[in-house]
């Protein structure tokens, strides 16, 4: 018997869960606000319920980052963006205004195609599949090859939740043999209403270059000024604990430690004091041979690695309970590994002589790669957090918090995501955290508050006074009166 080719398989399969999606979008619409709050409520109960099953599988099959620190994602995709997202209107009238006399309708989009990395595997299924149904629409997962079976796992958790909530069948669909001819024909199908992208910067653009709209987020790349006024010990400590959770696998972790001259060896001190390993020369250039790919992308083999297992791979002799390592930079360039994004316990230390230096220092590093995403900054001096604000080409900039943590939404008050726009000028169409509202369309009904003439200036026949007249017909009477009044006297 011939095999049936596998990419074959995967586009039927994808073709068939479009289908399903669609058709279970067709009766979803129609749910009531209170139907689809209790769907939504049973999914994310569904995937806290698995939050330390699902870490573990994506540990397991992956390699990246730390299974407990993936539990804690996991709960921060179901329990927190649930409760961030649980009173929000989003069906039929979502917002009514008396004073200025309009009101918005939440119109759902259709089917979500949901692009799943495989760094943050389990967490970011969880999250876009709860934004898409409590917006009302139906979602297919695409799964990442590498880390295939926690995604399906995780995606057949959420759909059986729904399916017994009451939910269509077919609301929560996923790719069970990803391929990349599945992902284009998921990405261009006429069916697709929208694509949500998270990955590599290469199926970004292509969900960008796909004829569907979509939202994507490009590379992270933030780098950290320490300002003179810092709690420095404070600093540190945030900005470690950012870089090492599980394993610096998230894109809106620290890239960079920029610190003026002045702050440089009370910086280091605490550093070292806090588990930093700084490099020298020899080991840095035997540590930078692996963060890069020979076509100038990030090293898969590096990510989610603990110090330990990066000192194994490039021959260091690390000390023991070295939490990251850091290497002290002079330039910025697309040949400069440690002034790119470094998705494990790595980091860039510059030293500046001054405030606008590292204004421009971080501006450069950002604009070699990260624009657009996110930048932290500690400080008590609110002028420096005007001057960073005015200037950095960020959609985030952090003060006095995780990176990681504050990025997402969790340690600040932004939308709790794991998708976060990056802005035109990171190539994303929104520089919003990711949330139900931007997959919704918006229908705004507004009324009429005031006349066209109000505007225009002029004046209507309609509504002017019956007795009123035209300047000719004004002129000719005053002639009139003028001759009559002469032919008196």
């Amino acid at each position: 018997m011939e095999l049936l080719d596998k990419d074959l398989l995967s586009l039927q399969e994808t073709r068939t869960l479009i289908s399903k999606a669609k058709k279970a979008h067709d009766i979803y619409k129609t749910f009531s606000q209170s139907k689809v709050d209790s769907i939504v409520k049973a999914v994310a109960e569904a995937a806290e319920k698995e939050a330390v099953k699902l870490a573990k599988m994506a540990h397991e099959e992956t390699g990246f980052g730390i299974w407990q620190d993936k539990v804690v994602k996991n709960t921060f995709a179901s329990r927190v963006v649930y409760e961030s997202i649980k009173d929000l209107k989003t069906v039929g009238i979502i917002k009514e205004n008396d004073v200025d006399k309009y009101f918005e309708v939440g119109v759902s989009l259709g089917v979500i195609a949901a692009l799943i990395p495989s760094t943050n595997p389990t967490s970011t299924t969880i999250y876009k599949t709860l934004i898409s149904i409590k917006s009302g629409n139906s979602v297919v997962i695409s799964a990442h090859p590498n880390a295939k079976n926690c995604i399906v796992e995780t995606a057949k958790i959420l759909s059986d939740a729904a399916t017994k909530a009451g939910a269509p069948e077919g609301l929560i669909g996923v790719t069970t043999m990803p391929s990349l001819p599945a992902t284009t024909e998921l990405m261009k199908h006429n069916d697709t209403a929208l694509i949500l992208a998270t990955g590599g910067e290469a199926m970004v653009k292509a969900a960008y270059s796909s004829g569907t709209p979509a939202i994507g987020v490009g590379p992270g790349n933030g780098p950290s000024f320490i300002d003179k006024s810092a709690d420095v010990k404070l600093a540190v400590k945030r900005i470690l604990d950012s870089k090492t959770f599980d394993n610096g696998v998230i894109c809106a972790s620290e890239q960079s430690i920029v610190v003026e001259n002045c702050m440089k060896e009370a910086v280091k001190e605490e550093l070292i004091k806090q588990g930093a390993y700084f490099l020298n020369e020899v080991e840095s250039k035997k540590l930078g041979k692996f963060i890069l790919r020979a076509n100038g992308t990030m090293n898969p083999q590096i990510v989610g690695k603990s110090v330990k297992k990066l000192a194994e791979m490039s021959g260091l002799n690390v000390k023991e309970g070295a939490r990251v390592l850091i290497s002290e930079e002079n330039t910025v360039g697309k040949n400069n590994p440690y002034s790119r994004e470094k998705l494990t316990p790595i980091l860039a230390f510059y030293t500046v002589d001054n405030l606008e230096a590292a204004i421009k220092l971080c501006i450069e590093i950002l604009m070699n790669e990260g624009k657009g995403h996110t930048s932290t900054l500690h400080t008590e001096d609110k002028e420096v957090i005007k001057a960073f604000a005015l200037r950095m080409p960020v959609s985030r900039l952090l003060i006095n918090t995780s990176g990681t943590f504050g990025g997402l939404g969790a340690t600040t008050n932004l939308v709790p995501a794991l998708t976060l726009g990056c802005g035109a000028i990171g190539g994303s169409s929104t520089s919003d955290n990711i949330g139900p509202l931007n997959l919704l369309d918006i229908k705004r009904v507004a009324f009429g508050v005031k006349e066209q003439e109000e505007i225009t200036g002029t004046t209507s026949e309609v509504n002017s006074n019956e007795t009123s007249m035209s300047k000719d017909q004004l002129e000719l009477i005053i002639r009139k009166v003028v001759e009559q009044l002469s032919a008196l006297s």
